[in-house]
């Protein structure tokens, strides 16, 4: 995953309604309007949330009939996953206040 895909995902992740869809379709496949069901919202503010989602491949969409049901992209998940745990910290707060820093600035 590279680092625009990174930052677009985050970016989908950065608003609270959007975060809580994810949670509630980690159990599994959920129809809009189940989804819709548990926030306060409109179905039109809903259809950005799950555009959102969708665009960023975080989550897959299907139609059967007038329905829309939504799912997690289990690929992008593990691959978003596997990026961020690249993620590392090697000094401390306390090291670079001790002057314990690898820096010579």
């Amino acid at each position: 995953m590279n680092e625009s895909e990174i930052a677009v995902i985050c970016k989908a992740l950065g608003d609270e309604n959007r975060v809580q869809i994810i949670k509630m379709l980690a159990d599994g496949e959920l129809c809009a309007c189940r989804i819709l069901e548990a926030f306060n919202i409109t179905q039109p503010t809903l259809s950005h949330h799950m555009k959102t989602l969708t665009d960023c491949n975080l989550v897959k969409s299907r139609k059967a009939g007038k329905w829309t049901y939504y799912s997690i992209n289990c690929e992008t998940i593990s691959a978003f996953k596997d990026a961020v745990s690249q993620f590392t910290c090697k000094t401390t707060a306390g090291e670079i206040s001790a002057g314990k820093c690898c820096c010579k600035c």
